[in-house]
């Protein structure tokens, strides 16, 4: 059947226009709901006169827009939000958003509802978005939508940056310390003070010559000259030896 249309109904057509549709669906949805009317041929003339009247205010509308247009046409939006995995975004680019940023660009005001998006923009990468002015004039612009970089992913931390630089620090300290033979001092056995410690070479000598113990020095080994004092004779009488003398003599 035939009907003209009270309003605009996205994908069928603009208010004033004249469509051939299913029976059910003029009937049970588009003419109940008031979007349409059954094309008599009173509706039809007055469609007629109707598209005529547009037509000649659109090719003026085209005039004065013309110059809004070659502004608008192969425009490249950039966005950046937060995506999760997979490239979805948590919310959303909308219509609204778009006339924004494009109406910062091209320094014209742009009515949100001249951006045609089925459903908002919910994903990254580059999308093609019309813009429908008036008539014939659409131009199409490209939206690009760019993930949220993660800061805290991207630089190292205070503590890994401070970490490292102590390291390279203590790199050069060590560097300085080295002689003319390249070697660190105090790098083997016990080392010196500021030093590191380093077991990574260990080197074992031949056992050294056998050695006398000098008589009657304790301790004392050939090739010491500490020698004790005079022996003490032992068998010297005392005093006590003189006295018992005296008193078997009385006895």
């Amino acid at each position: 059947m035939k009907i003209v249309l009270r309003q605009d109904v996205p994908k069928l057509g603009e208010a004033g226009s004249v469509q051939t549709v299913a029976n059910g669906y003029g009937r049970n949805y588009l003419i109940p709901q008031g979007m349409a009317v059954v094309a008599t041929p009173g509706e039809l003339k007055t469609a007629a006169h109707n598209q005529a009247v547009k037509d000649r205010k659109i090719v003026k509308q085209d005039e004065q827009l013309q110059s809004l247009a070659d502004k608008i046409d192969g425009q490249r939006l950039e966005f950046t939000a937060r995506a999760g995995t997979g490239g979805r975004l948590y919310g959303s680019i909308t219509a609204g958003d778009i006339a924004e940023r494009l109406a910062g660009v091209v320094g014209e005001e742009i009515d949100r509802r001249r951006v045609v998006l089925d459903d908002s923009i919910r994903t990254m990468g580059e999308h093609r978005v019309t813009v429908h002015l008036v008539g014939r004039l659409r131009p199409e612009i490209r939206v690009v939508v760019q993930g949220e970089v993660d800061e805290d992913a991207a630089e190292p931390s205070a503590a890994t940056a401070a970490s490292d630089e102590t390291t390279d620090e203590e790199s050069e300290g060590m560097t300085d310390q080295q002689d003319d033979s390249g070697r660190t001092p105090g790098a083997a056995g016990h080392p010196e003070p500021g030093s590191r410690h380093d077991d990574s070479e260990t080197v074992t000598v031949e056992a050294g010559p056998d050695s006398t113990p000098e008589p009657g020095v304790a301790g004392a080994h050939a090739g010491t000259y500490n020698r004790g004092g005079p022996i003490t004779p032992v068998s010297q009488a005392g005093p006590a030896a003189e006295v018992a003398d005296e008193m078997d003599n009385d006895a």
